[in-house]
């Protein structure tokens, strides 16, 4: 059965029955819940689960929008029947990732946007290209923050080392009072993320986006209209404003006051129409919606296009966004809390590597037995590895995607998970889902994307690093 709100209602009625997951019941309506089929004229499609929900959410009682993946199935990896074309023709609106992964859904906007010029075709990736990630990106990154260590707005910065979030690769090393490398070209109109790291005079990390602490950065020296800036706790993104070069000074900042900048010995940054593409002919991970802090940008993509595709409700869709979008800044707190209070660092995930944006935001790790692609198989020789990581770590709980089990609304666990715990002093598993998909249990829950981050994964992942 395809998930509409609507679906969501009839099957309201067996609640009571449904088995327990992780969590408590979230008793909350979701937006629109209460509005019926007559009154919510405006329709909409959506690829796969977490779209879906998120359209949902932003167009509240105004409109109803389909999912198009079966309850039951995962978005990611899924084949379309023959007529999904002409369903999505049949709405007026069409939300998808304009990504190969999900070529099913490349394909139909194409046609639709050749062919029926009625429906408004929206990515919600739009513009994300310097924040996506490269499958399987291993960062040179190992700067672990000193959470412990009250450093204070007068911490002397000894060596700052700057990351390029798409590669994992670090462009540029600050020692003393000078560079080492250079920041990356930004293209025109598009944007350049750097994860920073901030380290003092003992070797210690800065907790950015802790005590006060944020990575900030301001032209210097030449056109401020060539740049803008956009600060994001640990990262940092370089806006293309126009083509020219600017000379920037790097920042720590404490409770918004510069405390230390790189300003004797500014970088040039150069913002050209065509930049050669930092692991271009690497294919990118899509799992963006899984991190809620990209999930936000996501919303706010299909709020402009539903926005385009329904202008006289613009307001409506634009106050429902804020609202979710300080849910998701929920989630990311949550996330935060969970890492600052877990003893392991690393844990064990049996199901495709659809964890990246988090591990990479957050600090953690989950070694998988498989890539970034649902299709891909487990081999003896990768469990074999993650038995050795289970025993190197100490690890008690393994986790797994319900959705790479033969029944994902059961208590079946996948072969691989089941091998490792015969084989290791683990002794429980826990889901984890990437959300790209549903069960009829969590439609009777109500479950939506946030209440899978909060009442499966993150309790899930509290159990994996022993938070």
């Amino acid at each position: 059965m395809k998930t509409t709100r609507r679906n969501l209602l009839k099957t309201g009625a067996g609640l009571g029955s449904a088995g327990a997951l992780s969590g408590c019941l979230n008793t909350a309506d979701p937006a629109g819940a209460g509005a019926s089929s007559g009154d919510r004229g405006f329709e909409g499609y959506a690829a796969f689960f977490a779209l879906w929900d998120w359209s949902e959410q932003v167009t509240g009682d105004l409109a109803s929008f389909e999912n198009a993946v079966d309850t039951g199935e995962m978005g990611h990896g899924w084949s379309p029947p023959g007529n999904i074309v002409r369903d999505i023709a049949d709405s007026e609106a069409f939300v998808y990732l304009d990504t190969p992964e999900f070529r099913w859904a490349q394909d139909a906007a194409t046609q639709i946007s050749n062919d029926h010029d009625d429906v408004v075709v929206i990515d919600a990736m739009r513009g994300m290209e310097g924040q996506l990630l490269n499958w399987d990106v291993e960062t040179d990154d190992d700067k672990t923050p000193d959470y412990d260590h009250d450093f204070g707005r007068d911490v002397a910065v000894e060596k700052f080392n700057i990351y390029d979030v798409r590669t994992g690769e670090e462009p540029a090393v600050w020692h003393i009072d000078h560079w080492h490398g250079s920041p990356p070209d930004v293209p025109l109109n598009g944007s350049v993320y750097l994860k920073g790291a901030f380290e003092d005079d003992e070797g210690r990390v800065v907790p950015l986006g802790e005590q006060g602490f944020t990575f900030g950065a301001s032209v210097r020296d030449g056109s401020e209209d060539v740049l803008s800036f956009e600060p994001d706790g640990d990262r940092i993104g370089l806006h293309g404003e126009e083509t020219g070069r600017a000379s920037i000074a790097f920042e720590l900042r404490h409770e918004g006051d510069v405390v230390w900048d790189t300003s004797s010995d500014l970088t040039p940054v150069s913002v050209l129409e065509e930049v050669e593409k930092e692991g271009a002919s690497r294919a990118k991970d899509p799992h963006f919606w899984v991190d809620p802090v990209l999930g936000q940008d996501g919303v706010d993509n299909i709020t402009e296009g539903l926005t385009e595709a329904d202008p006289e409700n613009e307001a409506v869709y634009e106050e429902n966004a804020a609202e979710y979008k300080e849910e998701l800044a929920g989630v990311d707190e949550a996330f935060e809390e969970l890492t600052e209070e877990a003893e392991l660092d690393v844990g064990v995930f049996v199901g495709h590597n659809s964890y990246q944006y988090v591990e990479n935001r957050y600090g953690f790790e989950l070694h998988t037995p498989v890539g970034v692609s649902p299709d891909e198989q487990v081999r003896s020789e990768d469990v074999a590895r993650s038995i050795e990581v289970v025993e190197e770590h100490g690890i008690e709980t393994v986790l797994y995607d319900p959705f790479e089990t033969t029944d994902p609304a059961g208590d079946t666990i996948p072969n691989g998970a089941r091998v490792i715990l015969e084989n290791t002093d683990a002794t429980d598993t826990a889901p984890l889902t990437p959300a790209s998909g549903t069960t009829r249990e969590w439609q009777e829950r109500d479950y939506g994307w946030v209440e899978m981050m909060t009442e499966i994964n993150i309790p899930s992942l509290e159990r994996a690093l022993k938070a």
